[in-house]
């Protein structure tokens, strides 16, 4: 089996326990998840089987939108409402002063990553430094958020929407927001809504695996790149990774006569070399 199945992830459960369940339910190991969502968190969680897990690198680059929910009077270690919490206190919304707040963090800036977080500073990841009680100096990373809203909100809650840029942490983006307001809260819900060209329309439950409720993707129907059919010579030169100098567009998906994914090639100076090998 190869292909993409769009979840709409469950809360309480890891991204790895969903790529457990499904690889159960489709008897088949070569799986794998692209864009990891807290258990906390719902939503859009790509799933890629057999040859598509090598795709990773060129669905993660996509966009992704949120929908997230804010309560305010907490502050907690993990930035969300499952974590330790630091402080408490009563706060009062000024609703005029968040719209403002939202309206200016559409833009692009360096933004701390959170310590509850996977990536590594020194060899070790910084969750790992935090469970330690050690210090660390915090990376920052260049995000975009490319549209934002206040969606709904009453005294001690709100809730936005956001389209931001490949590792962007909403749970930071929200700390920023409160920051700037000068008050405390903390993230209580989080809803990928989308991923690059997948849609939470378009995503299936766990149940509908299991009930063979479920559409697969191919390459053709995620990734906005033309498709060349290719004659049993040069099919040959393209599954042995041969470089072309024919002139094609930046990036192509080559396949046989017979409809067989071959590659993606993309154009590098003036040849194309592989860039995911599908046979």
């Amino acid at each position: 089996m190869n292909g993409i199945i769009v979840i709409n992830k469950p809360k309480g459960i890891t991204s790895r326990d969903v790529v457990n369940k499904i690889s159960k339910i489709l008897n088949t190991k070569k799986i794998g998840h692209n864009g990891t969502l807290d258990p906390l968190a719902t939503g859009v969680l790509i799933i890629c089987i057999g040859k598509y897990t090598k795709l990773n690198e060129l669905l993660s680059s996509k966009e992704k939108e949120y929908i997230a929910e804010i309560t305010l009077g907490v502050k907690t270690d993990t930035l969300d409402i499952e974590g330790k919490v630091l402080e408490k206190k009563e706060e009062i919304l000024d609703i005029e002063k968040l719209k403002d707040t939202i309206t200016n963090f559409q833009k692009t800036y360096m933004q701390i990553v959170p310590i509850y977080s996977a990536v590594k500073v020194d060899g070790k990841k910084l969750y790992e430094y935090a469970r330690e009680g050690k210090k660390v100096e915090l990376p920052k990373k260049e995000v975009t958020i490319k549209s934002i809203e206040l969606l709904d909100h009453d005294k001690n809650k709100f809730k936005i929407k956001a389209l931001v840029s490949k590792g962007t942490y909403i749970r930071s983006l929200i700390k920023d927001i409160l920051d700037e307001m000068h008050i405390i809260g903390t993230m209580s819900n989080l809803k990928r809504t989308k991923q690059g060209n997948f849609n939470i329309e378009d995503a299936f439950t766990i149940e509908d695996i299991k009930k063979g409720n479920y559409k697969l993707l191919k390459i053709k129907d995620v990734l906005d790149i033309p498709i060349i059919i290719v004659d049993d010579t040069l099919k040959t030169r393209i599954i042995n990774g041969v470089k072309l100098k024919e002139n094609y567009p930046d990036k192509v998906l080559f396949i046989d006569k017979d409809g067989n994914e071959l590659a993606i090639y993309k154009k590098e100076k003036d040849e194309m070399k592989v860039d995911v090998m599908l046979v």
